[in-house]
């Protein structure tokens, strides 16, 4: 009888690890050197005044996209590029007292009890899409998301 458990408990299992490590392994830290040359051509000439923090590749669906970490003028950015070199995604620290008064407070109302801790704007293909709020209550942290003119999205950005 323990054996029998012991054999569903494996075939239960193994499936549920197999996903977790692929999921684990994709994001991969990297040099500047590791970043193919149009994409480094973008950062130098696009992000020129601004510290540079780090860089990784991710892929996400299904396409390889890097990932710089940096400094602007104070506020933290992450922008993602293909491979071309081309912006894909920028995820821009902003001030929670900089927003439009509807979309403050649609983060403040998707926020609740918590805590806004940090506020991000989400452009992808040079549009605005979304805005993302790291939230604090009590021990725990999530984010919250709102669209452009404040109202609840219907999928995460």
């Amino acid at each position: 009888m323990n054996n029998i458990k012991t054999r569903i408990a494996v075939l239960i299992l193994f499936p549920g690890l197999a996903f977790l490590i692929p999921a684990q392994a994709q994001e991969k830290q990297l040099t500047k050197q590791e970043l193919p040359p149009a994409v480094q051509k973008t950062i130098a000439e696009q992000y020129q005044n601004a510290t540079i923090k780090g860089y990784s590749s991710e892929i996400e669906n299904g396409a390889r996209l890097y990932e710089v970490e940096l400094v602007v003028n104070g506020h933290h950015n992450d922008i993602s590029l293909n491979k071309n070199g081309n912006v894909v995604e920028v995820e821009e620290e902003v001030t929670l007292a900089s927003l439009p008064p509807e979309v403050k407070s649609g983060l403040l109302q998707a926020a609740g009890a918590g805590t806004i801790e940090k506020v991000e704007s989400l452009t992808k293909n040079n549009r605005l899409v979304a805005y993302e709020a790291s939230v604090k209550k009590g021990t725990k942290h999530s984010e919250v998301q709102v669209g452009p003119t404040g109202r609840p999205l219907a999928h995460e950005e």
